[in-house]
């Protein structure tokens, strides 16, 4: 087998240095062992096709500095003309104190202009006398292209408390929930009240029994409803204001303890007596008489709302 047929095609060499520098962390030997060497990855500029180049690198600043060398070759590479119709590229590099050895990041590929070009490619030519020898090889401009790291993409999901607005907002809101909440409970109780304590009800022939169980079960499902929004608020509440970690696990504890409260009080509803359910009720009026006024005391000094004084609990029966 002749030398030729021995060595490996571009696209062949290629795949190859890109599994050695993922496999080893950033390193690879050969004609690339010990050189600044990153993997660039750009789009098809009539393919769209994503397509990954090893090559070197100078660092300034912040930007990475990319050469268009090709070997000396008397043509652009591919990668250059890709990047000039899709700026955005992805580089990986090596980076010690990432998983695995390497990181990734987007950046915006800019070519150089002229004058700034000829002295950073002079600074490269010094640094590596390779690409002095490129540059002898042929009579094109070897472009210089400049990496700049990527605005990061705005968060699809940002975080709502971030906003003064819209916290005092949530917190205004937090304080309607609390008082609609109170008052439909309010109407539960007086449908307890109005139901046969006593004596055993058909929900068929007995209107007020019948109010009942539908005032618990439109009642329970609104809590339910109004807990559940404030569970998926709580997280973004706790990474924006870290302080109230244990207050928000309490309040997700609460949250536990109501809903099993609820089945019990679905439960009795179903049953033929309303004494039962008028007592489970009056039980979960003043836990939630409880749990609203802690939720207030902890979350709206946070939300830029001032929270309501102190409430008496519900009575017992």
């Amino acid at each position: 087998m002749t030398t030729e047929q021995q060595r490996p095609s571009p696209a062949e060499f290629n795949r190859l240095v890109i599994e050695e520098f993922r496999a080893n962390g950033g390193r690879v030997g050969g004609m690339f062992e010990g050189a600044p060497l990153v993997l660039l990855t750009t789009t098809g500029a009539r393919s769209g096709t994503r397509r990954t180049n090893p090559v070197v690198y100078l660092r300034d600043g912040t930007r990475l500095l990319v050469f268009g060398s090709n070997g000396g070759a008397d043509h652009h590479p591919a990668w250059y003309h890709n990047l000039l119709a899709h700026p955005r590229v992805t580089v990986e590099i090596r980076d010690t104190e990432a998983p695995g050895g390497t990181t990734a990041y987007e950046a915006e590929a800019v070519p150089l202009p002229a004058a700034e070009r000829d002295r950073m490619y002079a600074v490269q030519a010094g640094l590596d006398p390779a690409f002095a020898a490129y540059e002898r090889g042929t009579a094109r401009t070897i472009p210089v292209v400049a990496l700049h790291p990527a605005a990061p993409a705005p968060d699809p999901n940002p975080n709502p408390f971030a906003d003064p607005r819209r916290r005092r907002a949530a917190g205004e809101q937090l304080l309607k929930a609390h008082a609609e909440l109170r008052r439909e409970l309010a109407g539960v109780l007086a449908a307890a009240d109005g139901a046969s304590a006593d004596t055993a009800g058909d929900a068929a022939g007995d209107p007020a029994l019948r109010d009942l169980r539908r005032h618990c079960l439109a009642y329970c499902g609104a809590l339910e409803e109004h807990h559940g929004a404030e569970d998926g608020a709580l997280g973004a509440m706790e990474r924006q204001f870290p302080h109230l970690a244990p207050a928000v696990a309490r309040i997700r504890a609460e949250h536990r303890d109501v809903t099993a409260m609820l089945e019990r009080v679905r439960d009795l509803a179903a049953a033929p007596q309303a004494a039962p359910v008028r007592a489970e009720l009056r039980t979960l009026a003043a836990r939630l008489d409880a749990h609203f006024a802690y939720e207030e005391r902890e979350l709206l000094p946070a939300l830029g709302v001032p929270a309501p004084p102190t409430r008496a609990a519900t009575p017992g029966p």
